[in-house]
Order: C-alpha cells, then structure tokens, then sequence
C-alpha cells in the first residue's frame, strides 16, 4: 500500500523537516494554479516520470518553466531514449495516479527502482513546492529539508543544469 500524505508528513515530521501545505482544487497541468503559486513563495515544480528504452525509471523534477528536451536528455543523464511512463507502471512505482506525480512520491520507492534527476535552478530556490502525493495540496519545505528527505530515503539525486547543453 502506498505512503498517504499523512504518512508523507508522520516522515518529514519524524525527520525534523518543516512543511506546510496549502490546499486547493486539484491542478494537474503546470500551467494550472497560478493564483496558487503566485501566493506561495519558492520554487513550484514539474515533475516528469519517464522509461528509458532499456526499462530504467526516471523522476525528473524540474522548475515549472524549466524547459526540457527529452531528445537530449539521455546525453545528458546516461539513460536511453526516453517516453513518458504509463499510469499503470507509474503507480506501480510511485504509488500517485497522473496529476499528482511528485519527488515527495519517491517515498513509495525504498528500493530505489526509479532514478531521481533534480533541475539546478529548482534547487537554487530557498523553499520548494510540491504535491504532497495528491494535487489537491502543495507542501513547502526548505531546500535544506528536501535534501535531508532525500538522504533519509537514500537517494542522490543527479543534479542537471537545464540551462546549458
């Protein structure tokens, strides 16, 4: 059974990692909710769930106008031509439905079945943005504290500068 968000914040709470979260209707398109982001401060995401053609699962969580060139990215992360992962395979890793797809889902993978890649300019932000494993909420955390969420989980995220080629 998937993390609920609930658990999500049992986890941060239980790691000493400050959190709030804002409800709101559910968004389920980046270009959705910019009344929501434009009241809350930070960097807000887009988050990318992709299969390599060799089977290897991605998470790429990005700056919402980060562009990014799924041509060009398996250079970039030493992956395999790159699609957009099923809903099926995508709860199946992650536990969240589309919509909701979030780095905070990565809490749903303990054995490390996906790859986390992390847009620069996201984590240069002070507070990050995203979807507590539903998209009818947001949940802010320091930059500090996502970083130690990921460390509790064991990820390493591979940090790419979207900007440059």
């Amino acid at each position: 059974m998937p993390a609920t968000e609930a658990d999500l914040f049992a986890f941060l709470d239980a790691h000493g990692i400050a959190h709030r979260t804002h409800r709101h209707a559910r968004v389920f398109r980046v270009d959705e909710g910019h009344e929501i982001k434009a009241a809350l401060p930070g960097g807000h995401t887009k988050n990318l769930f992709l299969k390599d053609a060799k089977g290897q699962l991605w998470l790429v969580s990005a700056l919402g106008e980060t562009r990014i060139d799924l041509k060009s990215l398996p250079a970039r992360i030493g992956s395999a031509r790159l699609s957009f992962g099923s809903p099926e395979r995508l709860y199946e890793a992650l536990g969240v439905t589309p919509g909701s797809v979030t780095a905070f889902a990565l809490i749903n993978d303990p054995e490390h079945k996906v790859r986390f890649v992390l847009d620069a300019a996201l984590i240069a932000h002070e507070t990050l943005n995203f979807h507590p494993l539903s998209n009818d909420a947001t949940t802010a955390v320091p930059r500090e504290g996502f970083l130690a969420f990921l460390a509790a989980l064991g990820v390493e995220p591979l940090v790419i500068d979207f900007t440059t080629d």
